[in-house]
């Protein structure tokens, strides 16, 4: 790197490997731009070092635990389950290594520059990016930011030994015997459940009505039921975390529920109330780009700020903070650069929460298609009347399609069972290429497997089932 504040040229900038950062410079650099990332920290960002890989890696280990435990109905079973929780996260850091490694050797396969360091905005086409050692600035003709998101930090509940957010759990090199989880979002229950597989007390507190409060009622329900049935999880809604006092080797967290306050002990304290977008110290006030009260960036529909040749995606922008959201919008921010005519559209983008049993949604769940103005119909198909769920032990749980109900067009889907993380994708193909619950119902599936859920519950849908008495 060139030290010094003789300015280096760049075509296209992008701040942040993430997700995001790292698939929008590969886009750019196959369309012929010539592309640097600037990373401050860990390439891959945060899904792929502290969020989405590691924290289904966790999950999977805590499968296998609750699996080998838990098989008598099967005439399976073993006396002594033991954990060597070091070798879980050793194991664990192996995927991470081997991902992150990957990240790098892809965008130095496409010629993307990577700068080592922090950038801050000097103007509306120059940036100064500062390591531990050095500065440089840097001008560009295009810039996306891409910088993601972090833990909220609630005032009363600073970060601490044993207070934790995703990132410190993730960390922990033991099992914890108790552990109380404030949040009961997708990012609470799935650490939340993964820990109880491990064999953690867990109580989870929940200022809403429910949990997984993004997902209809039936949907949280099903995990409710199947958290009820672990036997140490303990779940309370309406309640309001008041304050916590570290001990010596553990907390105790005061808790108002329902009127009515309550404390509890544990080993830790898992903080899970939300994310916050990494904006703050871009210097983006220097440049003029406009945000939203909750420090987001504004966008159009390609990605552009208000300042031209400036972009933004991912979880600095408005919508839910997913990695292939984001990585959608940076393809679309590449093409746009590129002169391409792209823009987004949210229809059909999936949600999953990797809770047990999984949920995952795409399009419009039943309220929200007729909030918008469609008259729809919902069809549901149960995962007990399917051969292979049965055979897995997984008969908790449904599918929904949402069709309207004129033409039998797709418009949306809800799944509640195991495998619905990767079951949604034909839902949510099925919406982009706006086929009908017909087209799905004409369609083979393979047998016995759980992707014929989608054609059992295609058939309720045009009023012609098989396996579910009509």
């Amino acid at each position: 790197m060139v030290v010094g504040d003789f300015p280096i040229e760049l075509d296209t900038l992008i701040i942040g490997s993430g997700p995001g950062g790292y698939v929008a410079a590969i886009r750019a650099a196959q369309l012929g731009q010539k592309v640097a990332v600037a990373e401050k920290a860990e390439m891959g960002g945060v899904c792929l070092n502290v969020g989405c890989i590691p924290s289904k890696a966790l999950i999977n280990a805590g499968h296998r635990v609750e699996h080998a435990k838990h098989s008598e109905d099967m005439g399976i079973s073993v006396d002594n389950v033991t954990v060597d929780f070091s070798k879980v996260q050793e194991w664990k850091g192996g995927i991470v290594k081997k991902l992150t490694g990957g990240v790098e050797g892809l965008l130095k396969g496409n010629k993307v520059e990577i700068i080592r360091g922090e950038a801050y905005f000097v103007n509306e086409n120059t940036v100064r990016i500062m390591d531990d050692k050095a500065s440089q600035t840097y001008t560009f003709k295009n810039c996306i930011i891409a910088t993601g998101s972090r833990p909220i930090e609630i005032p009363g509940f600073k970060w601490s030994e044993r207070i934790l957010s995703s990132t410190g759990a993730l960390a922990l090199q033991e099992v914890p015997k108790k552990m109380v989880v404030i949040g009961g979002g997708y990012i609470g229950m799935e650490l939340g459940t993964a820990f109880a597989n491990f064999g953690t007390e867990i109580t989870v507190l929940e200022g809403g009505k429910q949990i997984l409060p993004g997902f209809e009622k039936q949907m949280s329900q099903v995990v409710s039921k199947r958290l009820k049935k672990k036997g140490n999880v303990e779940v309370f809604t309406e309640a309001l975390a008041k304050g916590v006092e570290e001990t010596k080797d553990g907390v105790k967290v005061t808790v108002e529920v329902k009127g009515e306050e309550k404390t509890f002990e544990a080993d830790y304290l898992l903080v899970t109330v939300g994310r916050r977008p990494n904006t703050e110290e871009l210097g983006l006030e220097q440049v003029g780009v406009e945000m939203t009260e909750r420090g987001l960036i504004k966008i159009n529909k390609k990605c552009q700020t208000s300042v031209n040749g400036i972009y933004a995606i991912g979880d600095v922008v408005e919508g839910p903070a997913l990695a292939h959201k984001a990585s959608y919008e940076g393809k679309v921010a590449a093409e746009v650069i590129s002169g391409h005519a792209a823009e987004i559209d949210y229809m059909a983008i999936p949600a999953v929460v990797f809770t047990d049993p999984e949920l995952a949604t795409v399009g419009y769940d039943e309220k929200s298609a007729k909030e918008a103005g469609f008259d729809v119909k919902a069809s549901k198909f149960p995962f007990a009347a399917n051969g292979r769920a049965l055979s897995m032990n997984e008969t908790d749980g449904f599918m929904k399609l949402i069709t309207r109900k004129d033409d039998g067009l797709i418009i949306g889907a809800q799944i509640a069972g195991g495998n619905a993380s990767d079951m949604i994708a034909e839902l949510g193909l099925a919406i982009e290429a706006g086929m009908t619950a017909e087209d799905i119902a004409m369609t083979i599936h393979a047998h016995p497997t759980f992707g014929e859920i989608a054609m059992e519950a295609a058939e309720v849908a045009i009023g012609l089932p098989v396996h579910v008495v009509k």
